[in-house]
């Protein structure tokens, strides 16, 4: 009688056991809770270690095709653990476009001891095929995919590849490439990424790859595929549940058949284990991986080699590094006794008149720890306690830099403290503040922001505090095809008597679209997925939307880029109002291409943000709008102004125009004009730059890098009407290179008519 057979009395424990252990198949809404697949048609797949997701039916998102993996989780005791991916699955061209018509998912083998799916689609005219099989006991999905070029031209250079896209918790970069949004694997470690928190973990082991792209998220190979060409990817998802690290390490030491050592020991502060410290493990002078010790003590398995590592925990300082040679089948023990316990740092941050200020606190130098869940490396003040707010930090000497709009309002202040083990101390933080643009009627908001749904990783609260410390006027959130958060942040906005501005980000493929302002947590009634350029843009006006913002226009699955491409389905459609202005690298294209949009006579205005998912690492509002929004501030009005041009977006260097952006200037054909623009830098200012249709028509180098200056420009020489339309923008650069783009000022010449006297 085999293990799975039917028992009697005591034995049929045997059978529970047992029977948990199979990989099982669920077709429906998934039983992962928190998960996205909730059609009839989705399929999850389990053992005892981890569950999985396919949305069959349900919509993935970013208008990935259906047949991908959006649910995953470790499983405890036989059940699920909450969801922890937005996404992971195989990207075929780096988030490009993705123009697809057909998906074909069957389940090839289904039995208690092994799980294959297979899933096949379409990308253009290749063919894309993915196999998924999980096995009894195992706790990693095996990944195999298949990009076939079906047509007669080649793919060219496209970068491919798994990609693990978590929406919660943390990112541990492929080691060595920590800090790198893109990079070549030249300096990397090894070939995994993980998400992680404290009670769970999720790996994407991907031996293929030769660069990441978004710190990481995606594990890519560059390659071209000729006519009738194929390649295979290979790759495996991990999950575990806690946050330790010694699986995946072991899991790769497994796969690649690496000899391998063990580490063992205890750590401790004054003489007793410390409870749920971490012992990190560093490999040419990088993280390279840790293991938690829940008792104090630790045992871990790592390939032969040369290694440096040392003990911490959750608010304790690190120990004194330890370095040593792992030998293969060997074993050493290192103990670690030096550790003290935290301090707490409580923080007052105000004006020099003594006014409150929201603030955003950085850990410019001092302990940072590797393993985040041990502690931040930013904290904010409090949304119902302006200015005030307590950190636990490590015993130690630390510079922080404090700051209220730094960059744009002022400069942060760089305050050193010394904390003492188990101490208390009060830090107050005096900001000097170089600008007040709402005393003028000028106004900033982040136009794109993420808070937690998604890869989203901001609870609402978190993003209200983030955004009020880099100084912003209004709230802004733009989700991914979502509006769950509305309620929430107008709660907090109203009670905090600040507008907020409620936005979604439409996320097909081909281009992503802010909308706003809408009615408060309307639903989407579209599949992003299939939706044509035109269908998108009627949604977001049904939505209730009296702008839209076509958002990154010129990145792989920007709207401006797949148009080029020809990936948009319907292809062009009208309706845009304006062009964000979301990245340094292509600020400048977008720039020139409103300005190209503008000569043809389109009011098509520029907007900014930053794109910020998660504010302890993205600061918010890096690039803003800034709009003149005269008498009270409202939402309503602020987006009104925007959308009618009165309006600039910066990095940094902020304006205020003697003619307003967005008006048109009436004056004699061949007459020069005079036009003067106030400047702030906080950065200290170093080129003014007035442009139009045909380019560069002054620029003015501002010596000694001022922090505020005007700059008047007399050379405007209106032209009697052409075919073109006339127009004059103001192009601003600080001293750090960052750089601030306005709306144009309209340029009409006056006509015979115009100087008749009126009867």
């Amino acid at each position: 009688m085999n293990a799975r057979s039917a028992l009697i009395g005591g034995a049929a424990i045997v059978l529970g056991h047992a029977a948990f252990a199979d990989v099982t198949v669920t077709r429906g809404p998934t039983p992962i809770p928190d998960g996205e697949a909730v059609a009839a048609g989705d399929i999850t797949v389990q053992n005892d270690r981890l569950a999985f997701t396919l949305a069959v039916e349900s919509q993935a998102p970013w208008g990935v095709p259906r047949g991908v993996i959006v649910d995953m989780a470790p499983v405890r005791s036989g059940v699920p653990d909450l969801d922890r991916i937005a996404f992971a699955d195989f990207i075929p061209n780096n988030w490009s476009g993705w123009p697809n018509t057909r998906q074909q998912v069957e389940v090839l083998t289904e039995t208690p001891e092994k799980v294959v799916v297979r899933v096949i689609r379409d990308f253009g005219e290749a063919e894309i095929q993915t196999t998924y099989t999980l096995e009894e006991g195992s706790d990693r999905i095996h990944l195999a995919t298949t990009m076939t070029n079906n047509g007669s031209e080649v793919l060219a250079d496209h970068m491919s590849g798994f990609t693990l896209w978590p929406d919660t918790g943390y990112l541990f970069s492929v080691p060595g490439l920590a800090g790198e949004d893109a990079a070549t694997a030249e300096r990397a470690l090894s070939d995994r990424v993980v998400a992680y928190d404290r009670d769970w973990f999720i790996a994407l082991h991907a031996p293929y790859f030769d660069r990441v792209e978004y710190k990481s998220k995606d594990l890519y190979l560059l390659h071209s595929l000729a006519p009738g060409e194929s390649r295979t990817f290979e790759g495996w998802l991990q999950a575990g549940p806690s946050g330790d690290l010694a699986p995946v390490v072991a899991a790769e030491i497994d796969r690649a058949g690496t000899p391998g050592g063990t580490l063992t020991g205890r750590i401790a502060s004054d003489g007793k284990a410390v409870e749920n410290a971490v012992l990190v493990v560093e490999k040419e002078g990088a993280p390279f991986a840790w293991t938690l010790t829940p008792d104090g003590t630790y045992s871990m398995t790592l390939p032969a080699g040369e290694y440096s590592v040392y003990g911490t925990a959750e608010g304790y300082s690190q120990s004194v590094p330890r370095t040593l040679t792992v030998a293969a089948g060997e074993s050493t023990t290192l103990d670690f006794g030096d550790l003290q316990p935290p301090g707490t740092v409580s923080f007052a941050v105000t004006d020099t008149s003594g006014k409150p200020l929201d603030a955003r606190i950085g850990i410019a130098e001092g302990q940072t720890p590797v393993v985040e869940f041990l502690g931040r490396r930013t904290f904010f003040t409090e949304t119902d306690a302006p200015g005030k707010t307590q950190a636990t930090l490590a015993p130690g000497d630390y510079v922080l830099s404090v700051g209220h709009g730094a960059g744009f309002l002022g400069k942060a202040k760089e305050v050193a403290v010394t904390v003492a083990a188990g101490g208390r101390m009060d830090v107050p933080v005096e900001l000097e503040l170089l600008a007040r643009p709402y005393e003028q009627g000028w106004f900033a908001s982040d136009m794109h922001h993420h808070a937690d749904q998604l890869e989203g990783t901001t609870p609402p609260a978190d993003l209200v505090r983030s955004e009020l410390a880099a100084g912003l006027d209004l709230i802004f959130v733009s989700d991914h095809d979502t509006t769950v958060n509305h309620a929430e942040l107008a709660r907090i906005a109203e009670a905090r008597n600040i507008p907020f501005i409620p936005s979604v980000e439409l996320s097909p493929s081909w281009g992503h679209f802010n909308a706003y302002p809408l009615t408060l947590g309307e639903p989407l009634q579209i599949d992003t997925s299939t939706a044509t350029a035109a269908e998108v843009l009627a949604e977001a006006r049904r939505l209730g939307a009296d702008a839209i913002q076509s958002n990154h226009p010129f990145i792989p699955y920007g709207y401006l880029a797949s148009l080029e491409a020809g990936t948009v389905p319907g292809g062009f459609a009208t309706g845009i109002d304006l062009l964000e202005l979301n990245g340094p690298e292509d600020d400048a294209k977008v720039f020139e291409r409103a300005g190209q949009l503008w000569t043809r006579g389109q009011r098509i205005y520029l907007s900014g943000g930053s794109d910020a998912h998660d504010v302890w690492v993205d600061e918010s509002g890096q690039a803003r709008a800034y709009v003149h929004v005269p008498g009270s501030l409202t939402a309503e009005g602020f987006v009104a102004n925007l959308k009618n041009g009165h309006a600039y977006v910066t990095r940094g260097p902020l304006i205020i125009p003697s003619v307003m952006f967005g008006s048109d200037l009436r004056a004699q054909p061949g007459e020069p004009l005079g036009l003067s623009f106030d400047l702030t830098a906080a950065n200290g200012l170093a080129k003014a730059t007035l442009v139009g249709p045909q380019g560069e028509i002054e620029s003015r180098s501002l010596e000694g890098t001022p922090l505020t200056g005007t700059v008047e420009f007399k050379s405007v020489m209106p032209e009697a009407n052409g075919q073109d339309a006339q127009w004059v923008a103001l192009v601003v650069e600080d001293a750090e290179g960052k750089m601030a783009f306005t709306n144009p000022v309209w340029l009409k010449p006056l006509t015979q008519a115009d100087l008749l006297p009126s009867r």
